[in-house]
């Protein structure tokens, strides 16, 4: 049987139901997940849409929930790090939806049941179809059951400050340490707001912060050095 018809019968989705670990009423939405556009007809497109939504809010509300000190700068960084393409097709090739999708001949000649990028959209249609089927609760369990691993194996160095952070990066480079430098401070006594600059060696141009207490924006001014450097680098810091 060849991988593009392993979803075609009821009896084989079923099977593949069990082997994900759910169930559910209307199996056509499982087909329809497993479909790539290259097949033709009805695709994933619209499922893989509603599954990034809904995948997207349970992540992070779950980061939310694990790192109540976290900021929003850190939890996005979290959420990109447990988010992406290559983590999707990963979770994926482990669930071996390779072998279940749907796809037209040329995408299956060319080996696109192993291309990271129509395995995380399948994924992420998956996601949809569940939460379509049988509601946010259960596939909340679902995809949270899937990140366990993943969630408690986040470094716990994500979410020091950024100026920590920022400090153990260049240190790492023995380079000196990050200076910030108040460059302004304006507004009436008791709703004032700091603007920070922050300098290092690594980066031609000051980065920038502003907030409502000098260590704010000094907080501010790392994040966006940090965010500078990351493009720099090619990571995420």
């Amino acid at each position: 049987m060849t991988k593009s018809k392993r979803a075609g019968s009821e009896k084989n989705l079923q099977l593949l139901c069990v082997q994900l670990g759910f169930e559910l009423r209307r199996l056509e939405l499982l087909k329809e997940a497993l479909t790539h556009r290259s097949a033709g007809g009805r695709n994933n497109e619209r499922l893989e849409f509603l599954g990034d939504a809904a995948l997207g809010f349970i992540i992070a509300q779950e980061l939310f929930r694990r790192f109540p000190r976290a900021r929003e700068g850190e939890l996005s960084r979290m959420r990109a790090m447990l988010v992406n393409q290559t983590a999707l097709a990963e979770i994926a090739q482990k669930l071996q939806l390779g072998d279940w999708l749907i796809l037209g001949p040329g995408e299956l000649k060319s080996g696109g049941f192993r291309r990271d990028s129509i395995l995380s959209d399948a994924f992420e249609a998956i996601v949809g179809a569940l939460f379509e089927d049988q509601g946010m609760e259960t596939c909340r369990r679902w995809v949270l059951d899937l990140f366990e691993a993943r969630l408690a194996a986040l470094d716990a160095g994500v979410c020091k400050d950024p100026k920590t952070r920022l400090q153990e990066f260049v240190q790492a480079r023995s380079r000196s340490l990050p200076r910030y430098e108040l460059i302004a401070q304006h507004g009436a006594p008791h709703a004032q707001t700091f603007e920070v600059a922050c300098y290092v060696d690594l980066l031609p141009e000051a980065s920038l912060g502003k907030g409502p207490s000098r260590k704010r924006a000094e907080q501010e001014a790392a994040e966006a050095a940090l965010a500078k450097l990351s493009l720099t680098f090619g990571k995420s810091l």
